[in-house]
């Protein structure tokens, strides 16, 4: 008889109490206001030792920021954000190796080091002053490393963009 007081009578009141509770707090709505949503992002300054890493994780994060949909991409002079970026350094190194067979590398990872600030082009404000990121991709070590790199580089910059998108969209506007 009490179990089903229980289910019956409190297990509704304390789900509608809890649903109502959390759907106050949160939207689905992007917090950033109206006149904010254009960005321009400049190809990222690369002082790495990987070539062409800087255009590629300027190029992956303006891909992410259009994918994404709450921000219009603009050229530099004709936006409200400008994300500038810099590639610190972009390594590769040995992530596992196969101990049945001699210790052979089976796996590398690329870890890339990039610092970013996003500047507020109305009024000239930097919102985010050199904030660091740190983006890894694992790259498997079986014949044609170089290539296997430059794909490793491509997820790096994935990773990157979407780390830099979603603390774009939670910046307290």
């Amino acid at each position: 008889m009490r179990a089903s007081f229980v289910v019956g009578c409190l297990l509704p009141a304390f789900l509608a109490a809890f649903v109502q509770g959390c759907a106050s707090d949160y939207s689905w709505r992007p917090t950033v206001p109206d006149d904010m949503r254009t960005v321009a992002v400049p190809t990222f300054r690369n002082e790495s030792d990987v070539q062409e890493i800087g255009p590629l994780m300027s190029g992956q994060l303006a891909r992410e920021f259009q994918r994404e949909g709450t921000f219009k991409l603009r050229r530099e002079g004709d936006s409200a954000l400008e994300i500038q970026g810099v590639v610190k350094s972009a390594e590769s190194g040995i992530a596992a190796y196969d101990r049945r067979s001699g210790m052979r590398v089976t796996s590398h990872e690329m870890v890339a080091k990039v610092v970013v600030s996003v500047i507020d082009k109305r009024n000239g404000k930097v919102l985010v002053d050199n904030r660091p990121y740190s983006a890894t991709a694992s790259f498997a070590a079986i014949q044609d490393i170089s290539t296997a790199q430059r794909d490793a580089a491509g997820r790096v910059a994935e990773n990157l963009a979407a780390q830099v998108v979603d603390d774009v969209l939670n910046l307290k506007w």
